[in-house]
């Protein structure tokens, strides 16, 4: 296991909440110094939506938050991945979201201490054809246990329907009474998803990731009373699905306004 290097001070924590419906902590600061100051072994989920280093301007104050040099990014990663794998307790969950290319560069990483579960491919809606290559479809979801999962269910989905006729999209065969009795079950391909992108169905301007993820997630890894992390939380969806399910939390986000968006969200939930 790598040495851990010493906590700063420049994680600040901005609201606990010790209650019946919600239990956690919102922290301001950055993804790793958070990180370290997380006990080891005691998260049943970390879920990481780092960054993806492409240039967005996330804060007008700190313009180059998402563009650092190639290695220096990518050491960075590394980092995040392995306090992140630190913290998964025995039979937790660990979930990165990110670009296909830098899954495939940081897999091997990860696969070094966790196991591989699931490349999960999310739909991409409205890409755009860049250069000599096929048209980008899907982001990735990699999911990697501490061993043999502790909790995990697998959903069951309701089949597509044509919403002109309500007639099943896909012919299931024989297998249409079972179909019609019981759903579908989850595969990893999560066409039903993708990244939220229009204003009205946002709670700040850069796009966030849909609610329903979170819940599936968590419905997938989650168990009441026990731990949810992550050092990336944006708006605070991951927190409000782990919080629905009876979960413990530890957030942090790098920009104040994003912490005080979930302290509000949590805040309105609570009411």
């Amino acid at each position: 296991m790598p040495a851990r290097k010493e906590t700063t001070n420049r994680v600040r924590t901005v609201r606990r909440y010790r209650s019946r419906t919600a239990t956690g902590v919102v922290a301001n600061g950055e993804a790793l110094d958070f990180l370290r100051q997380v006990p080891s072994e005691s998260a049943a989920i970390v879920f990481l939506d780092p960054p993806f280093n492409l240039g967005k301007r996330y804060s007008v104050h700190e313009p180059s938050l998402d563009c650092r040099p190639e290695q220096e990014y990518q050491a960075w990663l590394v980092e995040v991945l392995n306090e992140s794998a630190r913290v998964l307790m025995p039979g937790g969950t660990l979930y990165l979201y990110h670009l296909p290319i830098w899954s495939m560069r940081v897999g091997a990483i990860l696969e070094s201490r966790l196991q591989f579960r699931h490349w999960v491919a999310i739909a991409m809606k409205n890409g755009f054809v860049r250069g000599q290559r096929l048209y980008p479809a899907h982001y990735s979801l990699l999911m990697f246990t501490r061993g043999s999962p502790a909790f995990f269910c697998r959903p069951k989905l309701d089949p597509a329907r044509c919403r002109h006729c309500g007639e099943y999209i896909k012919d299931y065969g024989g297998y249409r009474p079972i179909i019609d009795a019981n759903g579908i079950n989850l595969s990893d391909i999560w066409d039903d998803l993708s990244p939220v992108r229009h204003r009205k169905h946002k709670y700040r301007d850069a796009n966030e990731l849909p609610t329903a993820l979170f819940e599936r997630i968590v419905e997938i890894s989650g168990a009441a009373g026990e731990l949810y992390v992550d050092p990336f939380a944006g708006s605070g969806s991951g927190v409000l699905a782990a919080v629905q399910a009876k979960m413990h939390f530890k957030c942090c986000d790098l920009l104040l306004d994003n912490c005080r968006i979930i302290c509000e969200r949590l805040d309105t939930r609570r009411t």
